[in-house]
């Protein structure tokens, strides 16, 4: 007979509401890159499985999938461009469905300058805010780890070409069947990109002083509200955070003005991460500057996700890497059940292995009463 949890743990399993969106519980699946996409870029069935196998939780946010050509750069990521690609994630909503999932979100991923060649369709090309390559590598399946390249730098009428990219993507992904779609805002890819001067030198609207180089995100979330609704959009960002070759002199004033720009929109979400930066707090910046509603994310358990949520920090918990091995996750946090742990060499392999065939079922731990 599965325990009875304490009083703390309780409104993890309560249902809400995230504008549009309407969650069984308030754990979310958090988007991840997990490279499985075929030889098309579109889902599989070992992904209808994956995301079906999963679907207890309240909101399942899709990995990140490009919405242009121009927006793919790792290997083996999906896009929802073509019709073929639209099809082939409808077959995943639709299992999810299937299995009793509420509401599914499809993350909108451009990853700008972090790009190679070799990862990209032959008339596909690098584009960013300027000229300005990250440092680093990325894997590819033909080349092995190769250099980010030297993006070119979109002209103004092509920066509005893009954000009608993202527009019609978020129009795709409801025709797929997802809920909702969110804009990754982070992870130094294409709308970050915009937002810091380290990787934005422009001398148009889309560049130079803190409210121009926040115009790009801005629009891009205006655009898709407007086609699908602003209740069915979310807000991905990790403040400070400096992955792929990114410098934040300021992350508190850049966000800041970034949400108080995009609050008045009535957005379903702002999904946020812990910042690296220390002293950062990005929970309570993101409280201060928009007022729906937060999912938060990076290092919770149930102990501490239940915890977060009876202090009013935000509506809802995401978790990533605990979602990778458990796909019971939400039965065993509701049972205080061990969690597995996950293969990380598995993380980005092609197949079955590492993906689908971590078990429901686990070691029971010792029940434990939660702290308040």
């Amino acid at each position: 007979m599965s325990r009875v949890e304490p009083t703390c743990f309780n409104r993890l399993f309560e249902p809400v509401q995230l504008g549009e969106l309407r969650l069984a519980n308030r754990i979310v699946m958090a988007p991840m890159t997990r490279s499985r996409a075929d030889a098309f870029d579109a889902p599989s069935e070992l992904h209808a499985a994956y995301y079906g196998q999963r679907a207890d939780a309240g909101l399942i946010v899709a990995e990140g999938t490009y919405p242009s050509l121009d927006g793919k750069g790792y290997c083996r990521t999906p896009g929802i461009v073509t019709p073929g690609q639209v099809e082939a994630w409808r077959q995943v909503t639709a299992e999810v469905r299937q299995r009793g999932g509420a509401s599914t979100v499809l993350q909108l991923m451009h990853v700008g300058r972090v790009a190679s060649r070799h990862n990209k369709a032959a008339d596909a090309e690098t584009v960013a805010p300027s000229a300005i390559a990250a440092r680093g590598d990325l894997f590819s399946d033909s080349h092995g780890m190769v250099p980010m390249e030297v993006p070119r730098a979109l002209d103004t009428a092509e920066v509005v070409k893009v954000i009608e990219q993202y527009r019609q993507a978020a129009l795709n992904a409801r025709e797929a069947g997802f809920d909702g779609v969110e804009l990754h805002c982070s992870s130094g890819y294409l709308p970050m990109q915009f937002l810091l001067a380290g990787s934005n030198q422009r001398q148009d609207g889309y560049g130079g002083s803190l409210p121009k180089r926040i115009r790009f995100a801005v629009e891009t979330l205006e655009a898709m509200a407007g086609a699908i609704g602003a209740g069915r959009v979310g807000l991905r960002i990790i403040p400070g955070n400096p992955y792929n070759d990114m410098q934040d002199d300021d992350p508190a004033a850049t966000y800041g003005a970034l949400l108080d720009a995009v609050d008045p929109l009535g957005l379903a979400y702002v999904q946020v991460s812990r910042s690296p930066q220390a002293g950062l707090d990005a929970f309570a910046l993101v409280r201060r500057h928009f007022r729906g509603p937060l999912i938060l994310n990076d290092g919770f358990d149930g102990r501490s996700a239940a915890r977060a949520i009876e202090a009013g920090e935000g509506e809802a918990v995401s978790f990533a890497r605990h979602f990778i091995a458990n796909p019971d996750l939400v039965q065993r946090l509701h049972e205080q059940r061990a969690l597995s742990g996950f293969d990380r060499s598995t993380l980005y392999t092609p197949g079955a292995r590492g993906y689908t065939d971590y078990p429901a079922l686990g070691e029971i731990a010792d029940p434990q009463e939660c702290q308040p």
